[in-house]
């Protein structure tokens, strides 16, 4: 998984500052969460995927495969809500399924905001080293030692508990074991052959890790130095000029081509 989301080409977003980024982004994500006309919310879904086609870093095959599951995304997000929402316009109706006009274009909202916070976030991670964000937010925003090389120990201790269910499954394989029974009683069989030895594995490793910290003074206190320094370039530059343009080239668009002509999904009639 790691291997699928690491960039195979550079672009202006990868050199820009994690910090100033992160900023961005999380206004990007603010404007999506207010965003009530449902040709804003397509138009930002079709932009934002767009970037990730051009800024993402990957080659056009991996940015297909990852995008594919925007379709499901877009299906799980807006059925509940077509299907058992509120409204006066009725569609169809099948027993509990209900169908109306408010509830369909509610639905779809939804399900087009769903994709432009899934294009976004795509488009922050593969751009961004955790390592570069962590030291970037302790240079800039000044985000103490130790919650930051905790996060950055947590990170990295993720694919070590893979590789121990791995390991595990294995394990078992050999010796013949297999889980008994269906139902509750295999779900509490999977939970003693898996889950309580990787819990108890996994707490022990993060004991380790917290006595090692303690011991190396990851305490935030006294002046630090940082292998990887955190500045402002022209790029942070563009970077912003490119994720700003992005909203207003999709308010645009919804104002010029009004698919829906819904204002406010909250109040159509």
């Amino acid at each position: 998984m790691i291997e699928l989301l690491t960039p195979t080409r550079s672009t202006i977003l990868q050199h820009a500052n994690p910090a100033v980024k992160l900023a961005l982004f999380v206004a990007l994500f603010f404007v999506t969460v207010q965003t009530r006309n449902i040709d804003f919310a397509m138009d930002q879904a079709i932009v934002y995927t767009l970037l990730l086609f051009i800024l993402g870093g990957f080659p056009l095959r991996k940015t297909l495969l990852l995008v594919i599951p925007f379709f499901l995304l877009f299906v799980s997000s807006s059925i509940t809500m077509v299907l058992f929402g509120k409204g006066d316009t009725l569609w169809w109706q099948w027993g509990l399924l209900r169908i109306t006009e408010e509830s369909f274009y509610r639905g779809m909202h939804l399900g087009f905001r769903s994709i432009a916070f899934a294009a976004e976030g795509l488009l922050f991670v593969s751009t961004t080293s955790s390592v570069r964000l962590f030291y970037a937010l302790m240079q800039s925003f000044k985000l103490a030692p130790k919650f930051a090389y905790s996060f950055m120990a947590s990170i990295r201790l993720l694919p070590m508990v893979w590789e121990e269910f791995l390991n595990r499954r294995q394990a078992l394989q050999v010796r013949g074991a297999r889980v008994k029974g269906k139902g509750m009683k295999g779900l509490a069989e999977h939970i003693r052959l898996y889950a309580v030895p990787l819990l108890s594995q996994s707490i022990r490793r993060a004991h380790r890790v917290a006595v090692a910290m303690e011991a190396k003074q990851f305490d935030g206190k006294g002046p630090r130095t940082y292998f990887y320094p955190s500045k402002i370039s022209w790029m942070d530059g563009i970077s912003i000029i490119l994720l700003v343009i992005a909203p207003c080239l999709a308010y645009m668009a919804s104002l010029s081509f009004q698919w829906f002509g819904i204002a406010d999904v909250r109040y159509h009639p």
